[in-house]
């Protein structure tokens, strides 16, 4: 880019231009595009919990083309225009999954330590918790409670190579900072101690919003721009200086769609701000104070209407993804959450142990495999959001942001009532430039399980608590989780897929490293078998990646 707009990048206090100007390729020098496309690649991950209801999550189909008839009636329903897009990878397990009956190193399928905390403590890390307990019924607060990671979460280790200041975009939806140990995932300190020290601190909406644009920043006086924001003008009307300079320069056809769907998507984002910001400027969109600790409405719009707050922070993804702001990005639903806006006046967690309460067991409450199908549509139109902005931006080459982009949704657990963490339920979009299949549903367990069936997959979420069945709730009996032998193909060969795809170096032993002289990523996580988890790190003799490298089912 000529030294002019870098001047005016520099010299101007709103950054509109700064915001806009990595977006555009056709404006650098041929070195500088080359290098550009080569880094252009994005990770965005959302994250929610207590599992989802397997019967109605998965569609009917096992492996092939996926096509928008296949997600008719299931709580992808919202995904169907970008079938296309989408890779579904079926038949695979998280690490560090809780049993009732874990009375020991190398007797259960992870630690014992709480049915939560080791297992969102390890959906990242693939590392185990400390300290550790043997006892799956402990109210101790050591393991219960405070119990951290030995190693960082993945988005850390992504944004060591990949991110302007070594750190990913962590978003918590919520507005929240910081959440106990049975509901933090993002790690960035490789020893944590009994206070949970290790966890790295999230933004809201406001804070991301500010590191793109420089308005509504906490505690700062009020500018002229964030006055005139306030007032109804859109960002866009802000910095059409710089903004028609830049689009004075010689730029492709490309690029000027580009801006231009940059621009409409950012002043979205700009109105959707300024209408939810009703408190006092520093406190502007600081949800957790607006929505309470527990309980809440971040549903206070249709999808189709103006963006509710989870669409906004889905579209401050896209953007900050689209200037390559970030390449990194984490955004965390609520654990312990009352979604009052889709009518269900009851806690998350208690919905999807089927009960008014955290047991293991007890009678049914009414209606909470309705409620939790609620919540499951609802998350999928969430992460339709997040995909409808990525794709609505171009790239150049016909291409779009989401197109040289990689996200996928991931839960905490396959069905929250069995607390089981094989046929994990995850959905990608985006192939990372072209290294992932696209419309493909892919059964990444066919060898393990060559007679499983689409039914077999399809899980058990529906056995309990539904009409003409025994009206009792049993957690412990895992009678709600897909059967043990299905869908336990290691999550670890799927995050090695992840970091090669976005350009991730290695060591010699295939590890992520900064520098390293690999251009594959082979190996990640403390094991790739959930049962080397059980009694804690060392705990069971020879625990290690015992199967490397990633799924070549899943390449294109």
């Amino acid at each position: 880019m000529n030294n002019f707009i870098n001047r005016r990048i520099l010299l101007k206090g709103l950054g509109g231009a700064a915001i806009a100007a990595p977006i555009l390729t056709s404006l650098l020098e041929k070195q500088a595009r080359a290098q550009a496309a080569a880094n252009s690649k994005r990770v965005i991950i959302m994250f929610t919990y207590y599992g989802c209801v397997t019967n109605n999550w998965f569609p009917q189909k096992l492996d092939g083309e996926l096509l928008d008839t296949d997600l008719k009636g299931t709580s992808l329903e919202s995904l169907g225009p970008y079938v296309k897009k989408l890779l579904m990878p079926r038949g695979m397990r998280t690490m560090n999954e809780w049993t009732a009956s874990n009375k020991g190193a190398g007797s259960g399928r992870g630690q014992g330590n709480d049915s939560h905390t080791q297992c969102a403590g390890t959906a990242l890390t693939l590392q185990p918790v400390t300290p550790n307990s043997n006892d799956p019924f402990s109210f101790n607060t050591a393991t219960k409670f405070n119990a951290t990671p030995f190693g960082i979460s993945m988005d850390h280790i992504m944004a060591q190579q990949l991110s302007p200041k070594g750190e990913p975009l962590y978003m918590d939806v919520a507005g929240v900072k910081t959440v106990g140990a049975q509901a933090a995932i993002s790690y960035n300190k490789p020893e944590p101690d009994a206070k949970g020290k290790g966890q790295f601190p999230a933004v809201n909406a406001t804070t991301a919003y500010s590191q793109l644009t420089g308005l509504f920043q906490s505690g700062a006086p009020v500018n002229a721009d964030t006055w005139a924001i306030q007032k109804g003008k859109k960002f866009a009307d802000i910095v059409r200086g710089d903004l028609n300079r830049l689009k004075s320069k010689d730029m492709s056809k490309a690029d000027k769609a580009k801006l231009d769907a940059w621009i409409s998507l950012i002043n979205d984002v700009t109105v959707a701000v300024s209408a939810q910001c009703n408190q006092a400027l520093a406190d502007k969109l600081q949800a957790s104070s607006k929505l309470g600790s527990g309980t809440g409405d971040i549903v206070t719009r249709t999808i189709t209407d103006t963006m509710d707050n989870a669409d906004l922070y889905m579209a401050i993804a896209a953007l900050s993804a689209a200037c390559n702001a970030n390449p990194v990005i984490l955004m965390r639903f609520p654990n312990n959450f009352t979604y009052s806006g889709l009518g269900i006046n009851a806690d998350s967690h208690n919905q999807s142990h089927r009960l008014d309460s955290a047991n293991m067991s007890g009678p049914c409450v009414a209606n909470a495999v309705e409620n939790l199908k609620k919540i499951d549509t609802y998350y999928a139109k969430k992460f339709t959001s997040l995909v409808k902005a990525l794709d609505s931006i171009p790239e150049g080459d016909g291409k779009t942001v989401l197109d040289n982009s990689v996200a996928f949704w991931m839960n905490e657990l396959s069905d929250g009532n069995a607390h089981n963490m094989n046929n994990t339920p995850l959905i990608q979009a985006g192939s990372a430039g072209g290294y992932f299949k696209q419309g493909k549903i892919v059964n990444l367990d066919a060898e393990a399980n060559p007679t499983g069936t689409a039914t077999n997959y399809l899980g058990r979420s529906l056995s309990q608590c539904v009409a003409g069945t025994p009206q009792m709730a049993d957690g412990v009996s895992q009678g709600t989780g897909t059967e043990a032998k299905y869908g336990n193909q290691p999550i670890n060969k799927y995050f090695c897929n992840v970091m090669t795809a976005i350009g991730m170096k290695a060591d010699a032993n295939g590890y992520p490293a900064k520098g390293g002289p690999a251009s594959e990523v082979t190996h990640f996580g403390y094991s790739d078998k959930t049962s080397d988890f059980s009694g804690g790190k060392d705990a069971v003799k020879d625990a290690t990646i015992h199967d490397p490298g990633g799924f070549a089912k899943l390449k294109a």
